[in-house]
């Protein structure tokens, strides 16, 4: 990209963001909108702010800046919960590791290679060769061999020690939020649950809910309470979804009917609608009366198959429930069978995360399919790679004229010429990831995961080795190749090509390659950051829906319903910033500048957006940070690996000094996870023992563990307070004991 290109990308992306801001700034003033701006606060029940009619006209844009700077991590768990405090905390770790690395990369590296002429001297001795004025900020304006490349070696020490002493200090931050969000003084009904998995053949002559109630009263005879089996209830599942949706349609065409009567026009029209596909044919018919007659006929049968699955369709998993939280942590980390494959007891994941589908797979089929998923896995990142490397092909402009004569006339237009080589590439590379995390999301649950926080955490993985792999050593592996082919082809045809002279050809172009990444970054903060803090699209679908499609309350509630944060695509695009950033922190500093813009904006962003829109749709106690850090240290080791390889190339004599670092990374790796991982594994008795004052009562917690399509209603009309409070509970709570309703005692299987 060549530097009018690189400059107007950055000032047009800038620009875009400025206006952006005050949209959102406008627009969420107005009352109208107020259901996309404020969701979480007003399901909270806290609601938007009150501002005076006047108020409106006359904004401030720095206004939710200061709200969101101001926030504490304790006010942000208790509105977003804990893993978005999590998720936001690992933007400030990032800041601290750029901002410190800044320090000395900055003002020491820098200036070194602005005094240097290894450039000049490149295009002297071949004019072929080209270079903006940004690529000698960089280490390959140093020349080969040159003494300055010590100040390079130290600052590859400073940053990687910077990023352990970072890590170790947010870590035990992060561990002090989970011990205090976990020793609240109310519980809630996963720490009084287990998971068992792998239980096996029942006697004969016992029940599967007899051998789990024998076995588990003969290990806890004191604590243990009661046991619930897990069924096979996929057909209940898609019999009860369309009775639920019978339900619903009734009660939208019902409205629909009430809109249309009027004073002049008592009697309404009755709505009608087609029984065929997407209602385009078939018979005609009334739709109050349809649905009505769909009610009739669905009710009995779900009746009927719920008794059926109940009886029939037991599997060897179950949830075992005990009478305090020590007991059910206990549990959970001790080996319950003479074989460790079989009676396998894990902490219970929250209610609303459950793969139901999943817990009873065995342990066998479970490692065949997480092998045979990581095998398509590995493949789908390898053969990816031919994509990518055409979308790094239009990084060149040139290159692709001569590839595609045709629209020469096309790309000379300057105007056109200039925004095609400051976008394109970075929006068409955005795009092609993007239809990525499905796919990768679908693998992940077919592996037999148990929880929706595991499953986003496997899904984040694989996304992460696939962004690393295929964008960051893509791009800059064919980057360089479609950059250069006349390099190459001077290779080929003097019968000069070796090993060595393709290593120097590619780190000559692994510096220029920065300007490409910097603009990837400031399109993802700039823009990215922009469309999520404005969000236009949701507001566009929301007004769209409740203008044409919502009849009800509930419906326009579904229409502007936020859902939670996606870990899954979040994670692994901040840290493929984070892999950049760190590869190049040293090679060409100033992408630290736009590191640091990346996560100081998401950081004010995201924290204005965890307070007043998303609502998290389960809770899994903060387990996505060590997730985070071992990913981090991944990039910090591909970032080490890179210098040793660009030291060889340089010609530096004293290169053997970095090799030691890769070492000290995966040294640094196997501690943090000995001495902190653990306490994100499972509770700590420590914890567990805390006494508090409000404990879930038994049937809360049988109820909050029974899928929806299990419950009658017979069963959510008598206890449904509890039963709610039991589901929407998403912080994670201590307690002492289980407060027990009569009657609480027994077995139920579901």
């Amino acid at each position: 990209m060549d530097y009018g290109a690189f400059i107007t990308s950055l000032l047009t992306s800038f620009a875009i963001f400025c206006l952006l801001v005050l949209v959102y700034t406008v627009l969420s003033r107005w009352p109208m909108n107020y259901n996309i701006y404020y969701c979480s606060r007003i399901l909270s029940g806290s609601g938007p702010p009150l501002l005076p009619p006047r108020s409106r006209f006359v904004w401030n844009p720095f206004a939710w800046i200061k709200e969101a700077f101001v926030a504490t991590d304790v006010q942000l768990a208790e509105t977003a919960g804990l893993d978005a405090t999590i998720y936001i905390n690992f933007f400030s770790t990032a800041l601290e590791i750029f901002g410190y690395s800044a320090l000395f990369c900055i003002p020491v590296l820098i200036p070194i290679a602005v005094t240097s002429h290894q450039n000049e001297r490149e295009l002297q001795i071949n004019p072929n060769n080209t270079y903006e004025p940004i690529d000698n900020l960089a280490i390959g304006n140093v020349e080969p061999g040159s003494s300055k490349l010590w100040a390079f070696l130290i600052g590859v020490y400073w940053v990687s020690f910077v990023t352990y002493y970072v890590l170790v200090k947010n870590y035990k931050h992060m561990i002090d939020l989970r011990t205090s969000e976990q020793a609240h003084e109310k519980a809630c009904v996963q720490q009084f649950s287990c998971l068992v998995r792998d239980i096996p053949k029942p006697p004969r002559g016992m029940t599967r809910v007899q051998q789990v109630d024998t076995f588990f009263k003969k290990l806890h005879p004191d604590s243990y309470e009661k046991c619930m089996v897990v069924t096979n209830h996929k057909k209940l599942s898609e019999m009860w979804s369309k009775l639920e949706s019978a339900k619903k349609s009734l009660v939208h065409v019902e409205s629909q009917f009430d809109l249309s009567k009027s004073p002049t026009f008592p009697e309404g029209n009755r709505p009608t609608h087609k029984t065929g596909l997407f209602g385009l044919w078939g018979q005609k018919v009334d739709s109050i009366d349809f649905y009505n007659e769909q009610i009739k006929e669905l009710a009995p049968q779900v009746a009927t198959e719920q008794c059926r699955t109940l009886e029939e369709e037991q599997k060897a998993a179950a949830f075992v429930f005990f009478n305090n939280r020590r007991a059910a942590a206990e549990a959970s980390q001790v080996v319950h069978a003479p074989y460790a494959m079989q009676w396998q007891v894990f902490p219970a994941p929250e209610p609303r995360e459950l793969v139901w589908e999943n817990l009873a797979k065995p342990l066998y089929e479970r490692m065949v399919r997480e092998t045979i998923i990581y095998i398509v896995v590995f493949f789908t990142v390898v053969f990816y790679m031919i994509p990518i490397a055409f979308i790094s092909s239009l990084t060149t402009l040139n290159n692709l004229v001569k590839l595609v004569p045709f629209i020469k006339a096309i790309v000379d237009y300057p105007p056109l010429n200039t925004v095609l080589q400051a976008y394109l590439p970075q929006l068409a590379l955005i795009v092609f990831l993007a239809l990525l995390p499905g796919l990768l999301m679908l693998l992940s649950r077919h592996e037999g995961i148990p929880s929706q926080s595991l499953m986003v955490r496997a899904t984040s993985g694989k996304y992460f080795y696939f962004v690393v792999f295929n964008v960051f050593i893509g791009v800059t592996l064919f980057g360089t190749i479609f950059s250069s082919l006349d390099g190459f082809k001077e290779l080929l045809n003097s019968r000069k090509l070796s090993v060595s002279n393709v290593v120097t050809l590619f780190g000559n172009k692994l510096p220029p390659n920065a300007t490409y990444f910097i603009t990837f970054v400031a399109l993802q903060f700039f823009v990215g950051y922009g469309l999520e803090l404005s969000r236009l699209v949701p507001l566009t679908i929301y007004h769209l829906k409740r203008k044409y499609l919502c009849k009800t309350e509930k419906e326009v509630e579904e229409a502007w319903a936020p859902g939670p944060l996606t870990y899954e695509t979040l994670v692994p695009n901040d840290m493929l910033i984070v892999t950049i950033t760190l590869c190049y922190s040293v090679i060409s500093p100033i992408i630290l500048i736009f590191g640091l813009l990346y996560f100081g904006i998401g950081w004010l962003v995201l924290r204005n957006q965890a307070l007043k829109v998303y609502v998290p749709s389960f809770e899994s106690g903060g387990r996505m940070w060590p997730h985070i850090h071992s990913r981090i240290l991944a990039s910090l080791f591909v970032a080490q690996i890179t210098m040793i390889g660009y030291f060889g190339i340089k010609k530096f004599p004293y290169t053997v000094l970095v090799i030691f670092l890769p070492f000290i990374t995966i040294g640094f790796t196997l501690i943090c996870k000995m001495n902190y991982y653990p306490s994100f594994q499972v509770t700590s008795l420590a914890i567990a023992s805390e006494v508090v004052t409000q404990s879930p009562s038994l049937s809360a917690i049988i109820n909050a563990y029974t899928p929806a399509c299990l419950q009658s209603e017979a069963d959510k009309s008598e206890d449904n307070d509890r039963f709610e409070d039991a589901r929407s509970n998403v912080s994670s709570r201590t307690d002492s004991g289980i407060n027990f309703s009569p009657g609480g005692s027994g077995q139920e299987s579901a």
